[in-house]
């Protein structure tokens, strides 16, 4: 088991979120609740499930494919170290990983 810490939008809100290896951040992060909607599926059609990894962890995620950069230019609120949660596998490497959720984060459910 690894530990994801995400971050909400106010920089208060912190949930801690048990992961396995091999785990999607995408769908770790809608188990546990929390406001990322990934309508594409993984298909990189959309921006929906944008996140901010935390700077002192972005480097130790593989490099994002060009097709995932030109979604997150779409994204709203996007940082130099934006990603999409539906891009990136956990590995032990990850155990800790620091997560934010954008401001304008929405799921499925309109939370």
């Amino acid at each position: 088991m690894i530990t994801v810490n995400f971050i909400s939008h106010d920089g208060e809100t912190e949930k801690l979120v048990q992961a396995q290896v091999g785990d999607n951040l995408l769908k770790v992060a809608q188990a546990a609740g929390l406001p990322l909607e990934g309508t594409c599926e993984g298909q990189m059609a959309c921006s929906t499930c944008h996140v901010i990894i935390d700077k002192l962890w972005f480097d130790k995620l593989p490099r994002a494919s060009e097709d995932e950069e030109d979604m997150l230019d779409l994204a709203s609120g996007a940082r130099r170290t934006s990603r999409l949660s539906c891009q990136i596998d956990l590995t032990a490497e990850l155990d800790g990983l620091v997560v934010h959720i954008p401001t304008e984060s929405r799921n499925m459910q309109g939370v």
